[in-house]
């Protein structure tokens, strides 16, 4: 089978790497989990040693981590482990998001037309970007298929552009804030907590840039409520009225935040 003879290489492309991940992400969820991992730290332990290649530091680590326990990995965590194309593992070394802020600040930037999604042009402009920033330089056609396989790798619904939660995916974020109370009703104090979270300036109320941060957090813990507020809403005025009833406005206190987030 193809992706187990790419598991022998010394070196795995890009489109080898794809392949890789679609097959041991048999039911196409995004991770590689239960039978899948296990299956795939036999046959990667046993195509290294097909090949006359030890299991590289990494691999070991890994194989060490996962073998005996039923944890999950997605695909930034797969290209950690192969022996990926160092231009395409670019991609993957990102330095993790410290917030949801951080994140929407990135999408703002690159989600240039405000359609709400992450064209293939638009994801191409900010792959090139991660390599300029690297001092690499490639070639138009290079980028293209880079841009393609990533496209084929987080585009969940195959529409050819990447939602919010698609494009959370490449770019991880290091805690959700409200993932922590998913299925919790929220104490007086955990609900301070949440908001003091999303309003990072302390100045009562929560502004356009904090409130992206806030439905891009709130699209990640229910993923119904992104029917509702997205394609992104780039100006408070036309964001605002999908979120509370308030009228228009360019921020909001503590008491429509109440509302947001269904205490």
């Amino acid at each position: 089978m193809a992706a187990e003879t790419y598991l022998q290489g010394v070196e795995i492309s890009a489109s080898q790497f794809f392949e890789i991940w679609r097959h041991y992400d048999a039911d196409g969820n995004g991770y590689m989990d239960g039978k899948e991992l296990q299956c795939f730290i036999q046959e990667l332990q046993q195509a290294r040693k097909k090949a006359g290649l030890d299991l590289t530091p990494e691999m070991k680590k890994f194989v060490d981590q996962f073998s005996s326990s039923d944890g999950k990995i997605g695909i930034v965590e797969l290209a950690q482990i192969l022996p990926t194309e160092e231009n395409f593992l670019l991609f993957f070394r990102c330095q993790q998001l410290k917030s949801s802020e951080d994140f929407m600040q990135t999408w703002r930037k690159y989600d240039s037309d405000h359609s709400g999604y992450i064209d293939a042009e638009e994801l191409k402009s900010f792959l090139k970007d991660l390599l300029q920033k690297a001092n690499k330089q490639i070639e138009d056609t290079k980028l293209s298929e880079y841009t393609d396989i990533m496209l084929k790798m987080f585009d969940e619904n195959n529409d050819g552009k990447l939602e919010l939660t698609e494009m959370a995916r490449l770019l991880p974020v290091q805690e959700n804030f409200l993932l922590k109370f998913q299925g919790v009703k929220m104490c007086g104090k955990e609900f301070n907590k949440a908001f003091d979270t999303f309003d990072s300036d302390g100045n009562g109320y929560i502004d356009e840039q904090e409130l992206d941060a806030l439905l891009k957090d709130l699209c990640e813990k229910n993923k119904t409520v992104i029917l509702i507020l997205f394609p992104l809403k780039v100006h408070l005025n036309s964001a605002l009225p999908h979120l509370v009833s308030y009228g228009s406005c360019s921020e909001f206190n503590i008491f429509q935040f109440l509302d947001t987030t269904g205490r």
